[in-house]
């Protein structure tokens, strides 16, 4: 995990709605209509912080149709295990140089 994941995922967790769509998710899936009315949101806020959770790659989302023909959107938790400490930090910092580094050794090819 380099800098700019790590700081998606922080930004991700770092809201209480973000925390509370984690929490609806942990036992299984749910689609969107259902997770909105249990958050007591609206689906197009519940989106944006769905989208912000898909990005940092803590939630995946998929189309299934129901028996009536009925497009619903799932979303599940993707497994994730982000430890918080000054090596999490080392860690990402040293794969941004290695990477920079790799970035150069391609550009001068």
């Amino acid at each position: 995990m380099d800098s700019e994941e790590l700081l998606a995922f922080l930004s991700a967790v770092g809201h209480a709605q973000r925390i509370r769509i984690i929490t609806e998710l942990a036992p299984g899936q749910l689609y969107v209509s259902e997770l909105a009315r249990r958050l007591g949101v609206s689906r197009p806020l519940l989106y944006m912080h769905l989208e912000r959770l898909e990005k940092a790659g803590l939630v995946v989302g998929r189309l299934e149709l129901s028996d009536d023909g009925k497009a619903l959107k799932y979303f599940e938790l993707a497994p994730f295990d982000v430890r918080l400490n000054v090596d999490t930090i080392l860690e990402a910092v040293r794969q941004d140089a290695s990477d920079e580094v790799e970035q150069h050794s391609s550009e001068g090819s």
